[in-house]
């Protein structure tokens, strides 16, 4: 093993370490909010976003800190099962940054939900998910792929079922753990008929002989492969028609684990998409686009239109999820029209912006919600927030914020999100895709019903719940102000974060 490898590996080490130091020195520790797991847990996020961050900077901006561009731009380990590039470092730092973020707005949560109760594993847990997703995301061999999906899934599946007193969260993990395993299953299967079909399990390896189409490839084994492997993107997307899992989970699960899958994890699934789809199967863009144009519409469409139907504030999110997946997907399939790849990187890049837009709302809609329900007063109706913006005008005003931007209202960050998934397609001269389009349009005017009647019930309807008022400015209140400002300050100023994506993409693709 030489030096290169570990150096692409050194912040996955450093939390595998820190996650077994945690789980060790908590088992001494009898306090409620279990302060010394906590307070690690911050430090080890806090250190590897550092990392991240510099390594990503070294990485798409000419003589940062002094480092050669050419050297550090994109270099693997361990034979190429790793590969350390832009979008690896981009995702790894967005991903890492929401876990911080979700435990500092669920650590009294999960106290008074007695989740801390029984040790610090919930904080040990975070940890390994988000060394699955790093793992995942850096993966430049299919096997690798799956190694760091399965360890991501294990420690989600262990998340939601540690309220174990509650019959909700045991159902919920149970579908999730049952549907989560059919879904690894056809990602393996697949990725077992693409190593049948061309001999290879590097990614670069796999999109090479795809592009020389050898004698003894197998075609149609290698479409079959390719459609097992959109199948579990999909259910990992809580795309249409595999999305099944979601609304249950979203009810059932402590609501803190719940924004871990509705934040970080949606990373490791853009990571999934791009890496297997995008890096290995590129040839294969006119088969598997396709499909993912067909989940894109279905997602848009149920979503959309379920969400209406719910009275359950978490169900409601659930769909809406499904929706805003719906968006994301599009960006994936609009890559290539027509066999034209030149809008391919605008396409993709506008995919990661709304991806991480997305994220950023939903830790601030979660972040509302789970401190509202600190006190046993647990929000599960959205009639539950009636009258907030009399109660808790802070609240109210974030969470506002937050739907106006899931809703596309400019000049929220939502608003820019939309735009630029949508411009490929509006601007395209393909009567499909332009359908497509207008169709999202549609999709996302009927979004802002539900999303302003939220609004409308928290300013205009008489109080139902009686929340405690506020004793003091907590850290989870400062980073919900901070959480809700970048909604705004990215709605105004968007051009960094743009960049930043395209710089991610165009690196990473060659593009």
């Amino acid at each position: 093993m030489d030096k290169l490898s570990f150096m692409a590996i050194y912040p996955e080490i450093f939390l595998l370490v820190m996650a077994s130091v945690i789980l060790l020195v908590d088992v001494g520790s009898r306090a409620v909010l279990r302060p010394l797991a906590y307070y690690l847990s911050l430090f080890t996020l806090a250190a590897v976003s550092l990392y991240y961050a510099v390594s990503l900077g070294a990485q798409i901006t000419p003589d940062f800190l002094g480092a050669n561009t050419e050297i550090v731009q994109k270099f693997s380990g361990f034979s190429g099962t790793i590969v350390s590039d832009a979008m690896a470092n981009a995702l790894k730092l967005f991903a890492s940054i929401a876990v911080f973020v979700t435990l500092v707005y669920g650590r009294y949560y999960a106290a008074g939900s007695g989740l801390l109760a029984r040790g610090g594993e919930f904080c040990v847990l975070a940890l390994f998910l988000l060394l699955g997703l790093c793992i995942l995301v850096s993966a430049g061999n299919m096997l690798t792929i799956y190694l760091g999906l399965e360890l991501l899934s294990l420690s989600t599946y262990g998340m939601v079922a540690m309220n174990r007193d509650n019959g909700k969260s045991i159902e919920a993990a149970i579908k999730y753990f049952v549907l989560g395993c059919i879904a690894s299953g056809f990602l393996l299967f697949g990725i077992s008929l693409v190593y049948g079909a061309t001999g290879q399990l590097q990614l670069q390896d796999v999109f090479m002989s795809i592009m020389q189409q050898q004698e003894s490839m197998n075609p149609q084994l290698l479409v079959l492969g390719v459609v097992l492997i959109v199948t579990a993107v999909g259910f990992k997307f809580s795309a249409v028609p595999f999305h099944m899992w979601a609304p249950d989970v979203y009810e059932g699960a402590p609501k803190v684990v719940t924004l871990l899958i509705a934040g970080a994890s949606k990373f490791a699934a853009f990571g999934l998409i791009l890496r297997l789809l995008v890096e290995g199967l590129a040839f294969m863009i006119p088969v598997w686009q396709q499909m993912t144009l067909i989940l894109a519409v279905a997602s848009l469409l149920i979503g959309n239109l379920a969400a209406i139907a719910q009275s359950n504030i978490y169900r409601m999110l659930a769909f809406s999820t499904i929706g805003h997946i719906g968006f994301i997907l599009l960006g994936f399939s609009s890559g290539s029209m027509h066999g034209d790849i030149r809008g391919a990187g605008v396409a993709f890049s506008a995919a990661l912006f709304y991806t991480v837009i997305y994220v950023l709302g939903s830790l601030a809609a979660f972040g509302v919600l789970l401190h509202l329900g600190r006190n046993g007063k647990e929000v599960q109706n959205i009639q539950d927030l009636a009258g907030l913006g009399k109660t808790r005008p802070f609240m109210a005003l974030a969470m506002a914020v937050t739907l106006f931007s899931f809703a596309g209202i400019p000049p929220l960050a939502g608003f820019f999100a939309k735009f630029g998934v949508l411009q490929p397609l509006l601007g395209s001269d393909s009567s499909l895709y332009i359908g497509v389009g207008i169709f999202a349009i549609l999709m996302a005017l009927i979004g802002c019903f539900y999303y302003l009647r939220i609004v409308k019930i928290m300013y205009f309807d008489a109080p139902t719940v009686d929340y405690p008022a506020p004793t003091g400015i907590t850290q989870a209140d400062i980073l919900l102000g901070i959480n809700t400002a970048l909604l705004v300050a990215l709605g105004l100023m968007p051009d960094a974060l743009i960049w930043l994506c395209a710089k991610a993409v165009y690196y990473t693709l060659g593009l």
